[in-house]
């Protein structure tokens, strides 16, 4: 077996864990040898997929993050098995995402719909304007469809909002929302 292979095993471990146990297996996995941080950044470390059709958007996500303070793991994107694209890393809290870059007006919903089953966490790069509430129903929404999903992560520019389950389905989510948006 080689080091991608053993690394795609390492990932596909994880559909089959909760709790603490799939939290210490994704500190095995950043552990592993095959991860090398960029020269440019050692913040970000990876195991030398860039010729992947993806890595430039993940790359510049990687580099967002790197500004919130996280250390991130760009994680290969093998075919055949349904992997998340990060792990980060900030203060021993480790967190496995998946990455969802928004282009469009109407993409929100779509985009975290494919999302269901990778990952317990969505990272939303939103790379346009969007109406604050739409996509603020749409994510919560997200919640409502699934009670595995834990937290959205959204990235709009220097913008780096955290939300979680419980902030998603209170009242003043909305409010938030708007607040964190002006």
């Amino acid at each position: 077996m080689n080091e991608l292979n053993d690394i795609v095993h390492a990932l596909s471990l994880l559909h089959d864990l909760e709790g603490v146990a799939f939290i210490r297996q994704l500190k095995v996995i950043t552990e592993r040898r095959e991860f090398k941080p960029l020269a440019t950044n050692p913040q970000i470390l990876t195991t030398g997929g860039m010729s992947s059709e993806d890595y430039m958007a993940q790359l510049s996500v990687a580099l967002q993050a790197v500004e919130h303070g996280y250390t991130v793991y760009i994680l290969p994107n093998p075919q055949g098995i349904r992997t998340a694209d990060f792990i980060f890393v900030r203060k021993g809290i480790y967190r496995m995402f998946d990455l969802k870059t928004i282009i469009g007006q109407n993409s929100v919903s779509n985009r975290l719909k494919e999302s269901l089953g990778q990952t317990n966490r969505v990272l939303l790069n939103l790379r346009c304007d969007y109406n604050v509430r739409r996509l603020t129903s749409e994510v919560r929404h997200y919640f409502e469809m699934s009670n595995d999903v834990q937290e959205v992560l959204l990235f709009r520019g220097k913008k780096g909002i955290s939300i979680k389950r419980n902030i998603a389905l209170s009242r003043g989510f909305l409010q938030m929302m708007m607040n964190s948006f002006r």
